[in-house]
């Protein structure tokens, strides 16, 4: 005769998990969780905690963006080292004085967009996915003539600093792209922001924000059509944040 397990218990939910990454129908053990999920959950924790800390590799992102055929610049924050940049977010955000004067000294006549990639607090997917998106979208910006400032890859940046870069290339529309905080799902989720007529001590209410681009969220091809689709609207309307909405689906 089986014996009946009394302990392990499986969650009704279980064929759900094929649907979503989320945490969910993890079972028990007793009062437990199972330790196969506890130590998923550990593994996850450690994950997320290495993409904040994780190398943010800006030569090998300098070498791909040769392929446009324009200038970048390497730029950094006024957080000197990553320690800095988590206890003072307010440093993050601001260029520090040897960017400001690279910014000045490139006498820039203006731009319709400049397009930075920082690697925020995960440097996993600015490595991961910052190309790969902008391999779709440069050639569909450079189609409709939208003139693009030198890249700038901005080490311990914040999304602010974006605001202080296109104001120096004077342009009339930032979009930055960003690692996003790391979750216990998703330590490479990449941001894109936009913020039009950029400048120092804009805040979160003058941005638009397409999130948690990756092959597991939204894909490069969805974000790039929705990044060109506000930066078009942007520019068309002069506006961005809170008075811009996202219409692309009605118009599809």
């Amino acid at each position: 005769m089986e014996k009946k397990d009394h302990i392990n218990h499986v969650d009704a939910w279980t064929s759900l998990r094929s649907f979503t990454n989320a945490r969910i129908a993890l079972g028990r053990t007793g009062v437990s969780v199972p330790i196969e999920e506890a130590l998923q959950f550990k593994m996850a924790h450690a994950n997320a905690r290495d993409a904040v800390f994780s190398h943010f590799e800006k030569e090998q992102i300098f070498t791909a963006l040769q392929l446009f055929q324009q200038p970048v610049f390497f730029l950094r924050s006024s957080a000197t080292d990553r320690h800095v940049y988590l206890q003072r977010p307010d440093l993050g955000r601001r260029l520090n004085e040897k960017s400001i004067n690279k910014l000045n000294n490139f006498k820039s006549k203006g731009y319709d967009i400049c397009i930075c990639i920082a690697d925020g607090l995960s440097s996993t997917a600015v490595n991961m996915h910052a190309v790969n998106l902008l391999l779709l979208l440069v050639p569909m910006l450079r189609e409709q003539k939208i003139s693009i400032a030198p890249f700038c890859i901005v080490e311990q940046g914040r999304v602010a600093v974006s605001d202080e870069t296109g104001n120096l290339l004077k342009v009339k529309l930032s979009v930055i792209l960003i690692g996003e905080r790391p979750g216990l799902t998703a330590a490479d989720s990449m941001s894109a922001y936009l913020t039009y007529n950029p400048s120092v001590g804009l805040t979160d209410e003058s941005r638009n924000c397409i999130s948690n681009i990756r092959p597991e969220g939204m894909s490069y091809a969805t974000a790039a059509d929705k990044i060109f689709y506000m930066i078009t609207e942007s520019i068309r309307l002069k506006i961005s944040g809170v008075h811009l909405k996202d219409n692309i689906k009605a118009i599809s």
